[in-house]
This record gives structure tokens, sequence and C-alpha cells, in this order.
């Protein structure tokens, strides 16, 4: 995964804390990523969802292949107005096309603020 430049996970203020195939944690602040009510965007815990998501699918393609989402869903349990989100993703499955990670989302309190799955293609790089 190419980590340097201008992406949208570095805009949003996304820090990888811990990666491996198996698990990725990250966190994002909640400042700078809320709808117009304060509240954390949903769209936001998504990005969050998929970065972690795909860094771990990434791994686990290794050197010389990518990954590429190519589905995701998510629900928001409740919100959050302040402080960061951390979240956890785990390998569900890691095949040699398709991987997919369970993503789960808390507060500062270790309150559920939203659980998502994320499925990614991988194939070899051009």
């Amino acid at each position: 995964m190419n980590a340097s430049g201008d992406h949208l996970h570095q805009r949003m203020g996304i820090e990888i804390l811990e990666a491996s195939a198996e698990r990725v944690v990250g966190r994002m602040p909640v400042e700078g990523n809320t709808q117009p009510y304060g509240l954390l965007h949903g769209g936001a815990s998504c990005v969050l969802a998929e970065t972690l998501g795909s860094t771990g699918a990434a791994l686990h393609a290794g050197a010389g292949r990518i990954a590429v989402g190519i589905e995701i869903n998510a629900t928001h349990h409740r919100s959050a107005t302040s402080g960061h989100i951390t979240a956890v993703a785990t390998r569900v499955h890691g095949g040699r096309t398709l991987a997919t990670y369970a993503i789960e989302i808390a507060d500062d309190e270790g309150r559920a603020v939203c659980t998502a799955r994320l499925t990614c293609m991988l194939r070899d790089s051009r």
C-alpha cells in the first residue's frame, strides 16, 4: 500500500497503530469528521473501516499484489461528538482472490459506535 502523498486517510487524521494480515488497529479524531449537527459523520466511520480492512487485505495479498474494496456495509450504533474513535479490523476470510474483514469501531469510553464488514478483491498489480 502506498502511504505517501495526499490521501483521504491522511486528510481525515487516521493513524494506523498496529498492522498485520490478521489484525489492523487504527484511530481517527472526531473533530473535523463530523456532519452539520456536530456528530461523527457515518461516512467517516466507513472511511476508517475501509482504510483498516484494506490495509489488512493488502498485507494478506503480499508483494506484487493489491487489494481493492468491492463491498462494505456498516451499522451505526451511537454517535460521537468529541475525542477519537478506535477501530479493530479482524480478518474473517483470507483467500487468494478475496479477503474479508470485520471492523469494530468504539469511542474513547469503549462504547460501540459502528460495526462494519469489508470485502476486498486481491489481484496482481499492473
